[in-house]
């Protein structure tokens, strides 16, 4: 495919409006990403944030996803921006950047997410090239809009200036963490992200994403929650972790075993 191939079929779901449907992954084994696509998530996300990917076993991540036809998706560990060009030099379609608290810093991961004019990534696609279906010079004119620049919203200082990150050219989209979004929220008394407080939140971010015309993603922890979230706007979803569905399935088909 020349339009993108691969890398680009994120986006464009995105922008048909189709909800996106993740697999959160975990385990560094990149093995279980392409399983799980291949069962029908849309895409998978691969942590190295509170997951155990490591670069290695993310760049590996992206390739199988790919071999299955799917985009991969990276969250990045905080803070660390120059792993952004990296990924996506390696074939990623989107990286999450988590704690995006201001301007300064959702600027720095645009930086590091676009091509010049627009940010200051270098020049290196060693592996997006080829996923991509297409020439160095019709990558480097469609870059920028193939590859997702995502910002985490999950504390109080983000919600208070969410207007500001979505107004930052290169900035794609924003994702929500509801738990560590729950903690802020509460003055860290309660980690609970089916909260009222949460709700109202998720609410105004679809909303303000919407009016920037930017996409809104959240996680959650269940494909009941994921699908409520989709018809609420929101046009990436996760569903659990890889580390909890293995448990859900483990415990419940133990349970039927043994009576």
């Amino acid at each position: 495919m020349a339009d993108g191939g691969v890398i680009a079929t994120l986006v464009r779901q995105i922008e048909a409006g189709t909800p996106v449907f993740a697999a959160w992954c975990g385990l560094p084994e990149p093995l279980i990403a392409e399983l799980l696509v291949r069962e029908g998530f849309d895409t998978a996300v691969l942590d190295m944030q509170h997951g155990a990917f490591d670069f290695d076993a993310a760049i590996r991540g992206i390739a199988l996803v790919a071999l299955a036809g799917k985009p991969a998706i990276v969250r990045i560990p905080v803070g660390d921006f120059a792993l952004v060009s990296r990924l996506f030099d390696a074939g990623a379609a989107a990286v999450v950047a988590p704690m995006i608290n201001s301007v300064a810093e959702a600027t720095a991961l645009a930086a590091f997410a676009k091509f010049p004019p627009m940010g200051e990534r270098s020049w290196g696609p060693h592996r997006a090239i080829t996923l991509s279906g297409m020439e160095p010079q019709a990558y480097l004119a469609r870059a920028n809009s193939i590859h997702l620049a995502i910002a985490m919203i999950e504390t109080r200082e983000a919600l208070a200036a969410l207007d500001d990150i979505l107004a930052v050219p290169g900035i794609d989209g924003v994702l929500v963490g509801p738990s560590d979004l729950s903690i802020a929220l509460s003055h860290g008394v309660k980690l609970d992200p089916d909260s009222a407080d949460v709700d109202a939140a998720l609410t105004h971010i679809a909303e303000r994403c919407k009016a920037h015309g930017k996409f809104a993603a959240v996680f959650t922890f269940s494909g009941a929650k994921a699908g409520q979230m989709a018809k609420r706007g929101f046009a990436l979803c996760s569903i659990a972790t890889d580390q909890l569905l293995l448990r859900a399935v483990a415990r419940a088909e133990l349970a039927v075993a043994r009576g």
